[in-house]
This record gives C-alpha cells, sequence and structure tokens, in this order.
C-alpha cells in the first residue's frame, strides 16, 4: 500500500487497509526511514528535524496504535479460546552506542524510538503485543562503495558488513511465538562492529 507516512493520516489508513485485506495484522515492522537531508548541529533547521521526526518516530508510533487498535488484541479472548497474539518490532540505528557524524536529525528521532519501546511494550503487553526494537548495525542496503568498504574494514570482524538477510532473521524470529517471552528490548544485531577500530 504505496503511502507517504508523514502525511497525517497516512500510518492508520496503511494499517486499516492492509488489516481489511488480510483479514487481521498479526505482525507490523516498521522500518520505515528519512536519512536525508540532515546534517551537524550546526546546520540543523527546524525543518529538517521535523521531516525526520515525522517519519522515523512518529509514523511508527502512529502504525503500532492503529495496529494495536485492531479488533481481538484490545478485547479479551473468549473462554476456552487461544489468545490472539501480535508482535511490533521498530527498527533504530545504533545512535545511543556510539556517534552518527552529520545525521542529528535521524540519531534524534530513532534514539525516539529506541527510548519508548519499553514504554510501549508495557502498554500492550496485557493486549498480548510485545513490542521490540532493532538494531541492525551497518548493512549494505546497496548504497556502500567499496571506498566505504575500505575504509571501515577494520570495523567487521566478520570481514563484511551486514546484509539484508542479517536483520530479517532476528526481525522474521522476533515475530513468531518461539519470542513470546520477549518484549520492550531494544536488540543490537551488528555482527561485533566496532566503532572504536579506526
Amino acid at each position: 500500500i504505496p503511502a507517504d507516512l508523514a502525511a497525517p493520516g497516512e500510518p492508520a489508513r496503511v494499517v486499516e487497509q492492509a488489516a481489511a485485506a488480510a483479514g487481521h495484522l498479526d505482525a507490523l515492522v516498521c522500518n520505515q526511514a528519512m536519512s536525508s537531508p540532515d546534517g551537524s548541529l550546526s546546520e540543523m533547521t527546524e525543518a529538517v528535524l521535523d521531516a525526520h521526526w515525522a517519519v522515523d518516530a512518529r509514523a511508527s508510533i502512529l502504525l503500532a496504535q492503529a495496529f494495536a487498535a485492531q479488533e481481538g488484541f484490545a478485547s479479551p479472548a473468549p473462554a476456552g479460546s487461544a489468545r490472539r497474539r501480535g508482535s511490533i518490532v521498530f527498527l533504530t540505528s545504533g545512535q545511543g552506542l556510539g556517534p552518527l557524524p552529520g545525521e542529528i536529525a535521524y540519531a534524534a528521532a530513532k534514539a525516539a524510538i529506541a527510548g519508548l519501546t519499553p514504554t510501549i511494550s508495557e502498554e500492550l503487553i496485557d493486549a498480548g503485543i510485545t513490542v521490540n526494537t532493532v538494531n541492525p548495525g551497518p548493512v549494505d542496503t546497496g548504497y556502500v562503495t567499496e571506498a566505504d568498504r575500505e575504509a571501515t574494514a577494520v570495523m567487521f570482524p566478520q570481514g563484511r558488513w551486514g546484509e539484508p538477510d542479517d536483520a530479517a532473521r532476528l526481525i522474521t524470529w522476533l515475530l513468531t511465538d518461539e519470542a513470546r517471552w520477549i518484549t520492550g528490548q531494544v536488540i543490537n544485531s551488528e555482527g561485533g562492529f566496532a566503532r572504536w577500530r579506526r
């Protein structure tokens, strides 16, 4: 369902249309991100901060709100029936583990999501919804250049950047019943990425 998640009402519309098409949504993965424009503290503007907040933080909160509002989560399960279980996974970027130079707005918005994870988890646990956040570390989604690889090679003890499948395996597991006891966590999955090595 195409959408501009910064536009008013769009996060709720996306969830409502997806739920209507599928009958019910059991999982929500908030992987949307705005990475530019951005900049250093001296370059920051209100417009850039607001744009990042709208996409990188506000949209995730509103998507989670719409997901949790689905029938079957808020109401108790009928006697003798299994309770519906749901899972939400937010994505963040390791901004709490080290600096993200030149990314003030992005780091601020993603930090908000990591910081809210325990609070949203506590609010939704009685509805049968687990809430966790994954920091996938540096993942090559097609933007990494050979110069980037050479400049950062010493920071990757496994000899490579992360691949989308690395993050997807953890996220997929968090959506299964095997992970039903895990909620309110920010999980760093970085393959040993060492920021201090240069």
